[in-house]
């Protein structure tokens, strides 16, 4: 995969050097053009963070993928850039369930001009710009994000309050997305992981992000959110294309019916679960 390549996937103009105002535009050209998205492990395909894979994938063919996905991508585009940046091992709500949450997630870690900043293109609504890495809160586009060191190398990051996840814990020592690949794996095809239980997708867009869960479409703002169900097939058909950006032919002949049957499963389920 060419640098090349990925730039034009992301539509960022010129050339790209290793500097931050390089990092910002990247960081968030990548998270407005790759969607957050689970619907191949919806469809039941194989989720590989081989790096082959994920350039066909992610930028080939145009797709998104979930944090595992998504993190190696930009790993990849950043090191093709000249970045000296590294994959951490994160775990969302550490906070809340402990150790066991470690290797749920992972992030990025930039060293550059004597500073590092955290990068992440793994939180369906997270942060567009990379945050210093410093303690204290740094705020973006009406949001305010709080990092805490928690000891000499881990760290916490707070979402802002009514995000998707209050937060996630990580260390610095470096890891490599192959690393990752049996909690992938794990938490592709496993009956209780929230990513084969729920179709999500996510693409942050001016002043707020969208969000699909099953078949209802949230907007995520500074002043608050709100909420939408989508009510037919084709116009499920419509919002993955327009809206999030979705190659529907990828998805395969039947894929979109077939996601869609599973996306009214999925609130129907819901919705009788919150009625009872």
């Amino acid at each position: 995969m060419t640098l090349e390549a990925m730039l034009h996937r992301i539509g960022h103009p010129g050339r790209a050097t290793p500097d931050r105002t390089t990092l910002v535009a990247l960081h968030r050209r990548w998270r407005r053009t790759v969607p957050y998205e689970n619907l191949d492990i919806q469809l039941g395909r194989p989720v590989s963070l081989d790096s082959d894979a994920l350039a066909d994938k992610l930028v080939r063919r145009r797709r998104g993928g979930y944090c595992y996905e998504q993190n190696a991508g930009l790993l990849m585009l950043l090191r093709l850039v000249g970045f000296e940046v590294s994959m951490v091992e994160a775990g969302v709500m550490r906070q809340a369930h402990g150790d066991a949450m470690w290797g749920n997630h992972n992030a990025l870690i930039i060293d550059l001009d004597g500073r590092q900043w955290l990068a992440d293109a793994g939180i369906g609504d997270g942060f567009l710009e990379p945050l210093q890495l410093r303690e204290g809160p740094q705020k973006q586009g009406g949001f305010t994000y709080l990092l805490e060191r928690l000891s000499s190398d881990t760290w916490r990051f707070h979402h802002h309050p009514g995000a998707t996840i209050p937060s996630y814990d990580f260390r610095l020592q470096p890891r490599e997305p192959t690393d990752f690949a049996a909690r992938s794996q794990e938490l592709s095809t496993s009956p209780k992981s929230p990513y084969v239980t729920t179709l999500i997708i996510a693409r942050p867009t001016a002043g707020h992000t969208m969000l699909l869960l099953s078949r209802t479409v949230r907007h995520y703002r500074a002043d608050g959110r709100s909420s939408q169900a989508i009510s037919d097939v084709r116009e499920f058909a419509t919002t993955l294309h327009e809206r999030f950006r979705i190659p529907l032919q990828d998805l395969g002949p039947n894929g979109v019916s077939r996601l869609w049957e599973k996306a009214c499963a999925q609130d129907a389920l819901w919705r009788a679960h919150s009625a009872g």
